[in-house]
């Protein structure tokens, strides 16, 4: 398998990406190829100085950078020798099994849709984030800041999509969904989860249970799929985050709020793409860039780009 990492995205790049493949490599089998995609000569410096051999990885130079405050079209259309530019075409080519990246969201939205293209069927691809609970076990939200407006065709398509995530790369049987709502009725809710209810309760598609609130967010048996519109799960994810770091200040120590920690996940993939593509957060440092990748190594393991698109033929 052949995953490709843009060594140039992020806050901290290509110090911790470099690094984060390091650590990946240590954890990968001898049938995996991480290919370094940025610039050879600090690529190559930061391994002299860990004393890391050159040939464990694959290393393709790109001698351009989208930086975090570029226009993503734009750049992703002008810089063609940029290390997103070119995994993605990479990705396309199939070259690479999987394609991360911790640098511009923007930028990676739009390779995803402009080099790799949506699934035919698939009305809005949609990123997710995995929900920890008390037990040790995930859901699944989406979306998570993808699409802040969404309609109730796109919200039931999510639930298909999170559905098969939750499935083939979670390992969740007959995955119970619901909809994320300020009551559990069915009468609950604005216009748009009113009408998305009636799309999903008598649905054969996927298990689903009703409506959540956002007090059974971390409750064990209540959904394995949560589907919102990303305006609610961003907000929803970064309280959750707001949280970790406030324990953080305050030096509490719990084990499960440990789990919150963003750097344990890594990454997120775009659901609904024609090829697996995770995307971290920007302030990954080389801990979250190892979980990063071998996230990236479970959905393309799934086959889960493939799985969508015979579910939407």
């Amino acid at each position: 398998m052949r995953i490709g990492i843009d060594i140039m995205g992020g806050d901290f790049a290509p110090e911790a990406a470099v690094l984060g493949a390091i650590l990946a490599h240590k954890e990968l089998s001898q049938n995996d190829r991480l290919v370094l995609i940025g610039n050879e000569q600090k690529i190559l410096e930061i391994l002299q100085r860990e004393n890391v051999s050159a040939t464990n990885f694959e290393i393709v130079h790109a001698s351009e950078v989208i930086e975090m405050g570029d226009h993503p079209a734009k750049a992703f259309s002008k810089k063609l020798d940029s290390s997103i530019t070119k995994g993605f075409y990479m990705l396309a080519a199939g070259k690479l099994d999987g394609f991360a990246s911790a640098g511009n969201t923007g930028a990676m939205l739009v390779g995803a849709m402009h080099a790799v293209k949506s699934i035919p069927g698939v009305i809005r691809p949609v990123i997710t984030a995995a929900i920890p609970k008390p037990d040790g076990t995930f859901s699944i939200m989406l979306d998570v800041g993808l699409n802040p407006d969404a309609k109730p065709d796109v919200l039931y398509q999510y639930a298909i999509l999170g559905s098969m995530y939750a499935e083939s790369v979670y390992n969740i049987k007959n995955p119970k969904v619901a909809l994320m709502n300020i009551g559990s009725e069915e009468e609950k809710g604005n216009l748009v989860s009113k009408a998305t209810y009636e799309l999903m309760k008598d649905t054969t598609e996927f298990n689903f249970v009703g409506n959540v609130e956002g007090n059974d967010l971390f409750e064990i048996n209540k959904a394995d799929v949560i589907v919102c519109d990303g305006f609610v799960g961003n907000i929803i994810l970064k309280t959750a985050e707001a949280f970790y770091v406030l324990f953080k200040k305050r030096k509490l120590v719990d084990e499960f709020f440990e789990t919150l920690n963003f750097e344990n996940y890594g990454g997120t993939p775009i659901l609904g793409v024609n090829k697996n593509i995770v995307i971290g957060h920007g302030i990954s440092r080389e801990k979250a860039i190892k979980n990063m990748i071998l996230h990236t190594k479970q959905v393309a393991e799934a086959n889960l780009a493939e799985k969508i698109k015979e579910a939407f033929k």
